[in-house]
């Protein structure tokens, strides 16, 4: 999912973006190339600011890699447990 100004969105595969390392905090999982965890990019999204307002407060991420988050928490919603 790609996230834009006028509402559109474009796939974005998670995996390309979302990586979990047991040496870098301690295994949550992050955005790749940074310590910033999708719980946090989470958060601010459930705290109601806009993906443009995330990226203001972290200017180093991509629009892709915000959109990635949202994919990464869809397909944990999407996660069946057998019964």
């Amino acid at each position: 999912m790609r996230l834009h100004e006028k509402g559109e969105t474009m796939k974005v595969d998670w995996k390309e973006h979302i990586v979990s390392t047991p040496d870098v905090i301690r295994g949550k999982p992050r955005i790749k190339g940074t310590r910033i965890p999708v719980s946090l990019i989470l958060g601010y999204y459930a705290a109601g600011n806009t993906a443009l307002q995330i990226l203001k407060e972290f200017p180093d991420l991509k629009e892709e890699q915000i959109a990635a988050c949202l994919d990464y928490a869809r397909e944990l919603a999407e996660f069946e447990v057998a019964a």
